[in-house]
């Protein structure tokens, strides 16, 4: 579809959304996070494709700002689950994370299972960053760490795959349905992107468990939420059927932008 009349498009469809916000206020956007097919919604999603499609177009490979360990005043912020209760994640914290492993598949050509001694080896990335929470906070801290696209080369993902998804060890809630663990994913563009890293390190030391030990993701051109602690593995896929409620993350499937650029 050309970009002018999808544009057109959208502007007829944010009047109404707009029109349908001014009658019924909060109570519409209330029901984006229960209904995913609302119209209002949809127009919002199309809106944010639109601006993750213009983003990737200006900004490319450009850095997110990095500063100096001076700039480090505070500790890093934990948020979110800081202490998982997963029967299996205690087990791995109290072994000192040797039975750990990182495993990666889905559309590759040679899966992994690596161990954090493993991950640790690699050619690391040190650098410090600004995190930006969806809450209003933001923070300074030093992440270290293996950049994802290393790991990618070393599975060699297939032609087909189009994201990679992250799964994690922390349970965020508990619904009918059974236990539901957080799980986030990029495009293989912003996974590929230099200071997209694994992280297993913060300013200097090891990263600590509030923090999202043993292995987190960091990536630093967008909002906190993105960055998916506790890591247990990743997954190449084509798209997001049959994970979760088919949005690509947990926020994003109750709501929140899949793309969170800053």
């Amino acid at each position: 579809m050309p970009a002018d009349i999808s544009r057109r498009r959208l502007i007829r469809a944010g009047g109404a959304g707009l029109g349908l916000m001014t009658l019924s206020g909060c109570k519409v956007l209330d029901a984006l996070s229960r209904d995913l097919d609302h119209p209002l919604r949809q127009v919002m999603e199309e809106a944010n494709r639109l601006t993750h499609a213009a983003a990737r177009s200006v900004t490319g490979d450009a850095l997110a700002p990095e500063f100096t360990r001076a700039d480090i005043r505070q500790g890093m912020k934990p948020n979110g689950v800081t202490d998982p209760a997963d029967a299996g994640y205690k087990a791995l914290a109290a072994g000192g994370w040797a039975d750990w492993r990182l495993t990666v598949g889905g559309l590759v050509d040679r899966p992994l299972s690596l161990s954090l001694a493993e991950v640790q080896a690699m050619p690391a990335r040190t650098q410090i960053t600004r995190h930006d929470c969806v809450e209003g906070w933001s923070c300074i801290a030093e992440w270290t760490g293996v950049p994802l696209s290393r790991v990618l080369d070393l599975c060699r993902p297939q032609p087909g795959a189009r994201y990679v998804l992250f799964r994690c060890m922390d349970t965020i809630e508990r619904s009918l349905s059974g236990l539901v663990q957080y799980h986030e994913s990029l495009d293989l563009a912003e996974a590929r992107h230099p200071q997209t890293i694994l992280a297993y390190g913060m300013n200097g030391a090891a990263l600590p468990v509030r923090n999202g030990a043993p292995l987190r993701l960091r990536v630093e051109r967008q909002l906190g939420y993105k960055m998916a602690k506790y890591l247990t593995g990743i997954e190449l896929v084509a798209g997001f059927d049959g994970i979760g409620r088919g949005r690509g993350s947990y926020w994003a499937d109750r709501g929140y932008d899949w793309y969170a650029g800053i």
